[in-house]
């Protein structure tokens, strides 16, 4: 088990690593759509950080413990960088972003500048941010007087849930209807401009100029699927249905597959990212790289 999730940790480390220090450091993808996705590896670095270095040590060290305090930060951290908040709004930005490249190119560089891109970022931060401290606060208040083992590897807020001796039915129903109405109005938005971006490509004369859009929004598309499938199963499946099994499968793949496996989706289908990242491998950086474009996405 250490083992392994070393070797992903690492793997995830080295991927979004290469990713953020590519864009930051070639100045040919200063542009939004990789400004966005640097915000993205950055999450994924966040996010990864938070499950995996605690379990491999009490893996390591044949532990089971950890700390309220501790406990009370990674919960918070997961529900921030995880399950949803932060990373679905950060999707749901870059969905808005695809949207006006293929669908409103004319309009693109006056709506989607330097400072605008900025904005939305932070906007998405801070309402990540904000709503994983509404639910930690609400959660941790709580009393726990039912033992304190969560059958899982590590904090999470709904396993929290259970062994409080609280009523807790009201706090569990507002916290997940709160949950389900954001994030429900992200992914029908992410939707809506997935299926305008596709309409869009597929008018567009040039063979050439349909498959960049394609190669640039197909990895977008593949990061939301997976991340809400994987989260969708974890919170919504029917108790009847759960066991500790599967309920481990499903945590491994929302909180530490998809940080491990975005780098390789965004590059593998991204010429300009695989041209940078193997740039900076090979130390091929020059002030003089010529940009082919100012953007990512055909007009």
């Amino acid at each position: 088990h250490f083992w392994l999730s070393l070797a992903t940790y690492l793997a995830a480390l080295l991927g979004n690593g290469l990713i953020i220090t590519s864009i930051a450091c070639n100045h040919c993808l200063h542009t939004p759509m990789y400004f966005f996705l640097l915000n993205l590896s950055l999450l994924d670095l966040g996010s990864i950080s938070t499950t995996l270095p605690k379990s491999m040590a009490n893996s390591l060290w044949d532990t089971r413990g950890i700390s309220y305090v501790g406990c009370a930060a990674q919960a918070f951290l997961l529900a921030f960088l995880v399950t949803g908040s932060a990373g679905f709004y950060l999707l749901t930005v870059m969905s808005y972003n695809c949207y006006m490249a293929i669908c409103k190119p004319l309009h693109y560089g006056t709506l989607l500048g330097g400072r605008a891109c900025v904005h939305m970022a932070a906007a998405a931060w801070a309402g990540g941010f904000l709503t994983a401290l509404l639910h930690t606060v609400n959660i941790f208040s709580l009393p726990l007087c039912q033992g304190n083992a969560l059958h899982q590897f590590f904090c999470e807020i709904s396993r929290i849930l259970k062994p409080s001796c609280s009523d807790t039915y009201l706090r569990v129903v507002g916290l997940t209807a709160f949950s389900v109405f954001v994030d429900f109005g992200c992914f029908v938005f992410i939707l809506f401009s997935h299926v305008q971006v596709f309409r869009a490509v597929l008018r567009i004369p040039s063979e050439q100029g349909r498959h960049k859009a394609f190669s640039t929004c197909l990895p977008h598309l593949a990061v939301v699927s997976l991340f809400v499938c994987t989260v969708t199963l974890a919170y919504l499946k029917p108790p009847s249905i759960s066991s500790p099994a599967q309920d481990l499968v499903l945590a491994v793949l929302y909180s530490v597959v998809p940080p491990a496996v975005n780098p390789l989706l965004y590059s593998l289908r991204n010429e300009e990212l695989k041209r940078a990242v193997w740039k900076l491998m090979t130390g091929c950086f020059s002030e003089t790289i010529n940009c082919t474009s100012s953007s990512a996405y055909p007009s």
